[in-house]
C-alpha cells in the first residue's frame, strides 16, 4: 500500500535537525516577532529522555532508542574494527549525551579556517554570547573571558582526589597551571580545570534555548518522530530555490513542509550530506549511481570527514578514596548514588566523571623522526600544518573506571582504577559520508579512514606514550599507580613505539568529534559546500548550520563551537531578512 500523503504546512523557517545547532538556531530566530519556525526532529522531545539532564548517566543513552547507533564500516588501521559512532536522537541532540565539556580549542584553529567572519575572536564572541557563567570560590576563572547572559550554564566541575593529584603530575613533568585555559585558548601547553554545561547538578542543554524567549516560543514548532527525507528545489528565473522538505512520519505516513524563508540543515555531520544526497545535490557521478536524479554537482557533500580519536590507558589505584569507584562498581555503589541524586541532585551522577585537563605539543619528542622532519613544508606550520600556538594532542583522566564497549573487566570491592585519556588532533587523514539506501531512516554509510596518513599514528602513539610518562613518573600519581587495569593490559610496561602503536589499533576509539562533511569555503573551492553565510553554493533558500561545516576541526570539543556556529547563523539569517523587510 503507497504511503499516506498529508497537507503542507507553511513556515517562514524550517530547520532539519532538532540537535544542539537546530535548538540553538530556532531559539533565536524565534526572537524576531512574527516569524515562524518549524523544526522536524527524528528523535522524541528531551522529556521523553530523562537521562539527557542528569550529567552521569550516558550509558542510559548511548546504545539505545535515543542514539542512532551510526556504525562506522570496518576500520583498515584499527585491526578493521566497526566503531560504534553515537549520535543524540532526541530534542537537544549529541548535547544532552556528551561529556559536558566546555573546551573551545584555540583562536587559531578558526582563523586557518580562511573565510571571513569565521575568525578566532569571532567564534569566541559567540560561544560567550551561548553561555552563563556561574563560578564559585575556588575557582580562579577568567571572568572575562565567559559570558553572562546566555541559555547555556555553565561551571567549575568539583574534582575528585586522583584528579588533584593528577594536575600535580602534570606540572611535574613542566605543565603550567592556567586554572581556565580551555575558556581562554591562552595556550598550547599547560593544564587546569574544564568547565562544564553542568549547573548543581543538571546538564544544560540547548532546549533551554526554546524556553527562555520573552512569551515562550510560541511562534516555535517542534515535531518530533518525523524523519527528513529530502528538498525540494525548483529552477525560479535560472536559479536553484529551496522551496519545501518532504518528511516521513512514524506510521510511514508523507508530508511536505514549505519554507516561506529558508529551510536549514542542522542534522549534523551525518545526517545533512545525508539529506543533501538524498536531495540529488552532491557529487552528480555519485549520485546519479545511487538512481537519485542529480539536481546539483557538488563535489565536496559527504567528503572532508575528520574526527578525533581517542585512546583510554588504565590504571589500578593502590589507595581507596582516590577515585570514585566505590560510587558506582562496587556493591550497592550505583544505587547509592542514584538515590542521592534523586534527593538532592549531588554525589557521583551529579557530574561527569571527567577530571583534570591538559594541552600539549609534541615538537621536541619529534624533532628526529625523519617522517616528521621530512614532511614539513612551511617554515612555520609544522607537518600536521599547526603553528606553535595550537596543541597537538589534549590529556585527561578520569574520575573511575570507564568502560567503552571493550572493557568490562569493572573494579571489584576493594580496588580502584582511573584512566589517562589522549586525544589526538589536527590529524591529517579524511573521510566520507554515502548513501546505504533512500530510507531516511537508515543510518549513512560512514567511513572515516582513521590513521590512513602514517603522520597521525607517528604523533598519536607519541603522545600516548608520553600520557604514560605523565602517569607513571608524574609526582602526584607516581606512588599510588598499582599497575595496568585490567590486569594484564601490560601498558604500565611499553617502551617502545610499536607497543603504542599495537594498542591504538586494538582499542584506540572516537571521541564522537564528527565534523566537516559540508565544508564551508569560497565557490573556487571544488571541495566547499557552503559559503560564508552557510548557504549551500548554487541553491537558495538553503543552509547549512552544524558541526559539517567546518572545514578544520578545532583542538578542543565541539560543543561549544557548534553553539557559536548557530548563534552566528542566526544572526546572518536575521540580517539577510531584516534587509528584505
Amino acid at each position: 500500500m503507497a504511503p499516506k500523503e498529508l497537507a503542507s504546512e507553511t513556515y517562514d523557517y524550517i530547520i532539519c535537525g532538532g540537535g544542539t545547532a537546530g535548538c540553538v538556531l530556532a531559539g533565536r530566530l524565534a526572537e524576531t516577532e512574527n516569524s515562524t519556525i518549524l523544526i522536524i526532529e527524528a528523535g522524541p522531545h528531551q522529556e521523553a529522555v530523562p537521562a539527557a539532564t542528569i550529567p552521569a548517566a550516558v550509558s542510559k543513552i548511548l546504545g539505545t532508542e535515543a542514539d542512532w547507533n551510526i556504525q562506522s564500516e570496518p576500520c583498515e588501521h584499527l585491526n578493521n574494527r566497526k566503531l560504534h559512532l553515537a549520535r543524540g536522537k532526541f530534542l537537544g541532540g549529541s548535547s544532552g549525551c556528551n561529556g559536558t565539556l566546555s573546551i573551545r580549542g584555540v583562536p587559531q584553529d578558526y582563523d586557518d579556517w580562511n573565510v571571513a567572519g569565521w575568525s578566532g575572536e569571532e567564534m569566541f564572541h559567540y560561544m560567550r554570547k551561548a553561555e552563563d557563567f556561574r563560578s564559585n570560590d575556588w575557582f580562579e576563572g577568567a571572568i572575562q573571558a565567559h559570558g553572562r547572559d546566555g541559555p547555556i550554564i555553565t561551571s567549575p566541575h568539583e574534582p575528585a582526589p586522583i584528579s588533584e593529584r593528577m594536575l600535580q603530575s602534570f606540572q611535574s613533568k613542566g605543565f603550567l597551571l592556567l586554572p581556565d585555559m580551555f575558556t581562554t585558548g591562552e595556550s598550547a601547553v599547560g593544564c587546569g580545570h574544564a568547565v562544564r554545561t553542568v549547573y548543581k547538578g543538571v546538564r544544560s542543554t540547548p532546549v533551554e534555548f526554546l524556553s527562555r524567549q520573552k512569551g515562550g516560543t510560541s511562534n516555535v514548532t517542534i515535531k518530533t518522530g518525523i524523519f527528513v527525507d529530502k528538498i525540494l528545489a525548483h529552477n525560479v528565473d535560472g536559479k536553484l530555490r529551496a522551496s519545501a522538505v518532504i518528511v516521513e512520519g512514524e506510521d510511514m505516513s508523507k508530508m511536505t513542509f514549505v519554507a516561506r524563508r529558508e529551510i536549514i540543515l542542522a542534522a549534523g555531520t551525518y545526517g545533512s550530506p545525508a539529506i543533501l544526497l538524498r536531495s540529488g545535490i552532491g557529487p552528480a557521478k555519485e549520485v546519479a549511481e545511487l538512481g537519485v536524479e542529480p539536481l546539483l554537482d557538488l563535489p565536496g557533500v559527504g567528503k572532508n570527514l575528520m574526527d578525533h580519536l581517542v585512546l583510554l590507558n588504565f590504571y589500578e589505584v593502590s589507595e581507596p578514596g582516590l577515585t570514585h569507584d566505590h560510587l558506582i562498581w562496587h556493591t550497592g555503589g550505583r544505587e547509592k548514588s542514584m538515590q542521592a541524586y534523586k534527593e538532592s541532585r549531588t554525589g557521583f551522577f551529579s557530574q561527569f566523571p571527567f577530571g583534570a585537563f591538559a594541552f600539549t605539543r609534541l615538537d621536541d619528542r619529534l624533532k628526529n623522526s625523519p617522517l616528521w622532519t621530512t614532511t614539513k613544508t612551511d617554515d612555520e606550520r609544522d607537518a600536521m600544518g599547526t603553528l606553535p600556538c595550537q596543541p597537538h594532542v589534549e590529556f585527561w583522566n578520569t574520575e573511575c573506571y570507564s568502560p567503552k564497549y571493550m572493557f568490562k573487566d569493572f573494579p571489584p570491592d576493594g580496588k580502584y582504577a582511573f584512566a589517562m585519556a589522549t586525544m589526538f588532533f589536527h590529524a591529517r587523514s579524511r573521510g566520507e559520508v554515502t548513501l546505504r539506501s533512500f530510507d531516511p531512516r537508515e543510518n549513512p554509510r560512514v567511513q572515516h579512514n582513521y590513521l590512513q596518513d602514517p603522520l597521525d599514528m607517528l604523533v598519536f602513539s607519541e603522545a600516548c606514550q608520553l600520557a604514560n610518562e605523565i602517569a607513571l613518573e608524574g609526582m602526584g600519581t607516581k606512588d599510588v599507580i598499582a599497575g595496568s587495569w585490567p590486569v594484564g593490559q601490560g601498558h604500565d610496561k611499553f617502551t617502545r613505539r610499536e607497543q603504542w602503536e599495537e594498542a591504538i589499533r586494538e582499542r584506540a576509539d572516537t571521541c564522537y568529534h564528527p565534523a566537516g562533511t559540508c565544508k564551508m569555503g569560497r565557490r573556487e573551492d571544488e571541495m566547499a559546500v557552503v559559503d560564508a553565510e552557510l548557504c549551500v553554493h548554487g541553491v537558495e533558500g538553503l543552509r547549512v548550520v552544524d558541526a559539517s561545516i567546518m572545514p578544520l576541526l578545532m583542538s578542543g570539543h565541539p560543543q561549544m563551537p557548534v553553539m557559536a556556529i548557530a548563534e552566528k547563523a542566526a544572526d546572518l539569517i536575521k540580517a539577510r531578512w531584516a534587509l528584505a523587510a
